[in-house]
């Protein structure tokens, strides 16, 4: 859905000689629209003369600087250290001139994905009209008596440092912001204000707003903002994490519990940090099918207080939400945004569509091996969803059987983007020596082929590279191996080892003699031990079996065992020397003198 915004602002000096108020509103510009639209009205403080330069400098540099700041920063932070910045300055100037002459109120807000965050400093007002209920979200920084109300004991410029209310919470088709400075709202009512509010159009509500207060009698300066939200961007990373953060983690779920609509039908697993379920709908809506289930993805109680596991169980949702725009939505499992009774959520957890068909690994366990266009097929499939998947910036990371399901539709879909990639995931997810060992590519080890001739192809102290594209292209290459011969191609690691990489793998057709040769050649490519006798790209993949024999790679040149074991010509040095050694011994010992 488009973000779509209704914005008006207006602002008169009214009474007064000079207008010290301020406002402005400022859109994204072509490819930061992730960064959402701030608004800000302030109101200059004219005891020392210079009210109206500084709340006309907090709101510009406030509007001017957001959009400098990094999309991966929090709008709160993103505000706090503009505003934090424009008060030193202020301050700066203030120490300089006695008394002060530069000091303003601010209310600002920031409305981005699906949520908005607030700022505020002063005496300026904020109000949500909501569901025809009108409430003001922010609060005066006055002296607390009724005849010193107009004194502020918070204003940007006032001290050395600021403090700010921040107000955050998600954003509704239908909301309405209303900005105000105290020359508005003071000589309005609440319930006047509310009906004002309710207007179709911002420009006229801000203009009637500005007129209502004047023909009321207000003698201050008189400026009015309103934003009236008209659709909404698909959430965003951060609207995700607030909810991680702000809702609890579900119980342990029994089969025949309900959780928010949803009725557990199977428990499917449980990993220790994530559990999984099969449920169906309680109570069916009149229309809805009754027997379509769901999966619910949840994180282990036991895990409820690790910041971390939420903000990747919050990655998750963010990124699943996201592809679901993209074509690799084709290969993917279908997450819902709301759920699918139409109810509240009580926790935070994720549901998807549950598919019928069964993942590769089940498949694998029943037959041992896959025939061979049934192999290729899912070969290029897969190919087709990563090469998707890539271009939009993510690697899965952690390609297996197990996470390739082949439905009942004929389509293979990528489960699990539990530790994808996607240049936005938690720090502590590039740390995280994720996917399964045994089909986790050489360099994720810290093996690397170029200093191999130091170290014999063992694990050394080169540092580990992030995962890549490659990455997720070599373990589709040792699951295709897996599927036509049953082996893996270095065997088998155990989750507290490390890969072993100390020689070629043997060619798959001596494990399973109907693999022809231009496949054997394919699949030593995709899992050569050095990363440039690899595939580059998915398509370049898909290309090679695609075009099968009609063009055949040339066969992949096996290491040379002085670059696999550079220390086999000490190995048999030494071994030659001990021979002699034990042949001197026995001449010493045993044979006449």
């Amino acid at each position: 859905m488009a973000f779509e915004l209704d914005i008006g602002f207006a602002s008169s000096a009214g009474t007064k000689d000079s207008n010290e108020d301020f406002c402005g509103a400022l859109m994204p510009e072509p490819g930061l629209e992730g960064m959402g639209v701030i608004a800000a009205v302030a109101d200059g403080v004219s005891r020392g003369g210079m009210g109206k330069e500084a709340a006309q400098t907090t709101v510009v540099s406030l509007l001017r600087d957001y959009f400098g700041t990094p999309e991966t920063w929090d709008a709160t932070v993103a505000l706090d250290r503009i505003i934090s910045s424009q008060n030193a300055w202020l301050c700066g100037i203030n120490r300089r001139r006695q008394p002060a002459v530069g000091m303003t109120t601010l209310t600002a807000v920031v409305l981005r994905g699906q949520s908005y965050a607030l700022a505020h400093v002063g005496d300026s007002r904020a109000y949500l009209l909501r569901g025809g209920q009108m409430q003001q979200i922010t609060h005066d920084h006055v002296v607390n008596h009724p005849d010193f109300q107009h004194q502020l004991v918070r204003a940007v410029g006032l001290e050395d440092r600021v403090v700010v209310d921040y107000v955050q919470g998600d954003l509704q088709v239908g909301d309405v912001f209303v900005l105000l400075t105290d020359g508005v709202y003071g000589s309005l009512s609440d319930k006047r204000l509310k009906t004002m509010a309710e207007g179709d159009n911002a420009q006229a509500t801000c203009e009637a707003l500005l007129d209502a207060a004047l023909k009321a009698g207000s003698r201050d300066n008189v400026t009015a903002l309103v934003v009236r939200v008209l659709g909404l961007l698909d959430a965003t990373l951060q609207d995700e994490n607030r909810a991680a953060h702000s809702l609890p983690v579900p119980p342990l779920l029994k089969v025949g519990d309900v959780l928010d609509g949803l009725v557990v039908t199977a428990q499917v697993a449980d990993s220790g940090i994530n559990v999984l379920y099969q449920a169906k709908l309680a109570a069916p809506q009149a229309g809805a099918d009754a027997d379509k289930h769901y999966a619910i993805k949840a994180l282990h109680p036991a895990r409820a207080h690790d910041r971390e596991d939420l903000a990747m169980l919050a990655h998750e949702a963010w990124l699943a939400k996201r592809m679901q725009s993209s074509r690799a939505a084709d290969n993917l499992v279908h997450i819902h945004t709301e759920l699918p009774g139409g109810q509240s959520r009580s926790a935070f957890y994720l549901v998807y569509d549950w598919h019928g068909g069964e993942t590769l690994h089940h498949a694998l366990a029943q037959q041992k091996r896959f025939k061979l266009p049934q192999a290729l097929a899912v070969g290029l499939q897969a190919l087709k969803a990563l090469g998707r998947l890539h271009r939009q910036g993510v690697i899965h990371r952690d390609i297996k059987p197990a996470n390739l399901h082949q439905g009942e539709d004929g389509v293979l879909r990528l489960l699990d983007l539990g530790v994808a990639l996607s240049g936005r995931e938690p720090a502590s997810m590039h740390e995280l020596h994720a996917g399964t060992p045994s089909y986790v590519n050489p360099e994720q080890w810290g093996f690397n082929c170029k200093t191999s001739a130091r170290t014999g192809g063992q694990r050394t102290d080169v540092p580990q590279e992030l995962p890549d594209p490659q990455s997720d292209l070599f373990a589709l290459g040792v699951t295709l191996y897996q599927l036509l011969t049953g082996k893996l191609p270095y065997g088998e690691v155990l989750p507290y080892q490390s890969g072993r990489y100390y020689r070629d793998p043997l060619a798959p057709s001596r494990h399973n003699p109907e693999i022809p040769i231009w496949l054997d050649h394919v699949l030593l490519k995709a899992v050569a031990r050095d990363k440039r006798q690899r595939f580059e790209t998915a398509e370049e993949f898909r290309l090679a079996l695609e075009r099968g024999a009609s063009r055949p790679l040339s066969a992949p040149s096996a290491t040379p065992l002085l670059q696999r074991d550079p220390t086999a010509l000490w190995k048999a040095g030494l071994a030659v020397s001990v021979l002699m050694n034990l042949l001197l011994v026995y001449w010493l010992l045993f044979l006449p003198k």
